[in-house]
């Protein structure tokens, strides 16, 4: 599968939390018909029950994760909620030289940042159909209650929202099938370009 056209291809998603583009990326993986592989993020932040090592982050120390930034390790990081998150240019030269397409989520900035180091990479925008199906989403994700820091998301997801013509293609995840299949095309439609 050594495709060197896709050596400067990359997906990146964007959305505000809660509005599915883990869904997207996991459902598009698991078709494996795209070649694309989900880059996996290094985070200070601590490991929660239900994950481990290298899922769905590496887990490193802030003093470690503060070294690489002075080496160059990230191909862009940032800090949110008081832990650090980044993407190494290593995982997604290693992509691909082994064929593969990285697809990742980020935030707007990281979107930016992929943007400007690699302007063939397509950002799909997930939009959620309004703040009102935001809000339900977190209330079902959150079994009811809503997270402690609901305001700011709901805050940042008007921002995300405001900034989603920015991307290259947006998809509004109203209903799931259809939105994914919508979502598929123009992933697909990249790839083969």
């Amino acid at each position: 599968m050594h495709d060197s056209d896709n050596m400067s291809k990359m997906v990146i998603v964007v959305a505000p939390s809660g509005a599915g583009k883990s869904t997207f990326i996991d459902e598009v993986i698991k078709l494996k018909i795209l070649g694309l592989k989900d880059t996996i993020t290094f985070t200070t932040r601590d490991m929660r029950s239900s994950e481990s090592e290298g899922n769905p982050y590496f887990f490193i120390s802030e003093e470690d994760f503060k070294e690489k930034i002075k080496n160059h390790f990230f191909v862009e990081w940032a800090n949110v909620h008081s832990s650090y998150y980044g993407t190494s240019m290593e995982q997604i030269r290693n992509y691909w030289l082994d064929g593969y397409v990285p697809i990742m989520d980020v935030d707007i900035q990281g979107a930016i940042t992929f943007k400007s180091k690699f302007p063939e990479s397509l950002v799909v925008f997930i939009n959620p159909p309004n703040l009102e199906a935001l809000k339900d989403r977190l209330l079902k994700r959150g079994g009811g209650t809503l997270p402690k820091d609901f305001d700011l998301r709901m805050e940042n997801a008007q921002k995300e929202m405001s900034w989603a013509k920015n991307a290259d293609e947006i998809v509004v995840n109203d209903d799931f099938d259809t939105s994914f299949k919508e979502f598929l095309i123009i992933v697909e439609k990249y790839l083969t370009s």
